[in-house]
């Protein structure tokens, strides 16, 4: 399975903070909001992966990240040349996708919460085995703002809706998603929206009427947020804050990742902390080598 992280866009909700630079290279607390989707597909187990963003912001990406080879990744970056919805997303990456499954992550989109890698790790079994689309449900008290899904008593579902007025649930679609191979020609099929993008709630719909799409929902224990306006940015960034100064470990450290799913060596590891030793996340990374974390 390979991973498309959605990293365009204007970022105009975030105005004038993002005028000059993409949204996904500003700090969550202490990191770069990208290193944040990035770690999830790497708790999953996912070592291929495209970032798809506006063509002016790939060198900048490319510096923070290269090739991914330092962490044990292949990373590639993708043009979307003006933003046509997250579904003309994974068209864009189709030659990266080629004949694998996908798993779909939005730049912007935090996650965190004790068994959310199992979960995932589940979710990504079942649709290589089985084929299909798994996508997250979360409680939200806005559903109106989001794709929101309907269940059944016996929580099949029912329906899901792209931003309705009347919500019949709310539960919301979260940014992450895992489809088989069939998505690219899925996402090719669908027909703009009134917006005038290509929804991925529509590709959804296809998996839906197909029988073939589930919805895993995330409980009380998880917590996601959607940093695209000022207020969530600033929430997620002191959520974070608050963990790690609590817990003394730290979320979203790609690093730590690599290194504890043996994808770097220590020796590889302590290079990249002693360059960044002046900052307390390279302290952190100098602890791990030492096997105090």
């Amino acid at each position: 399975m390979k991973g498309v992280i959605l990293a365009g866009g204007s970022g105009t909700r975030l105005y004038p903070a993002t005028k000059v630079v993409n949204k996904h290279l500003l700090p969550i607390y202490n990191k770069p909001m990208i290193y944040y989707p990035l770690s999830v597909l790497m708790l999953m187990g996912i070592r291929e992966i495209v970032i798809v963003t506006n063509p002016q912001d790939i060198p900048a990406f490319k510096e923070l990240l290269g090739d991914g080879s330092n962490l044990g990744l292949e990373i590639e970056y993708a043009s979307q040349d003006e933003p046509r919805g997250l579904a003309h997303g994974l068209i864009v990456a189709e030659n990266f996708v080629r004949d694998d499954m996908v798993c779909l992550i939005l730049g912007d989109n935090i996650f965190f919460g004790h068994g959310l890698p199992a979960l995932l790790r589940e979710a990504r079994r079942e649709v290589e085995e089985n084929g299909g689309a798994h996508v997250l449900g979360y409680f939200v008290k806005d559903p109106e703002r989001f794709g929101v899904v309907e269940f059944d008593s016996e929580g099949r579902v029912l329906s899901i809706e792209e931003k309705p007025q009347k919500p019949k649930s709310n539960f919301a679609v979260v940014g992450l998603y895992i489809y088989d191979n069939n998505v690219i020609n899925i996402a090719k099929s669908v027909k703009p929206s009134w917006r005038g993008e290509l929804e991925i709630t529509s590709v959804n719909q296809v998996y839906l009427e197909r029988g073939k799409l589930k919805v895993k929902l995330l409980g009380r224990g998880f917590a996601w947020f959607d940093a695209g306006t000022h207020d969530s940015f600033l929430e997620a960034s002191e959520f974070v804050a608050t963990v790690e100064r609590k817990a003394g470990l730290m979320i979203g450290c790609i690093e730590e990742i690599a290194y504890r799913n043996g994808w770097m060596t220590k020796e590889a590891l302590r290079k990249i902390a002693e360059s960044l030793a002046k900052s307390d996340y390279g302290k952190y990374l100098l602890r791990l080598v030492k096997g105090e974390v």
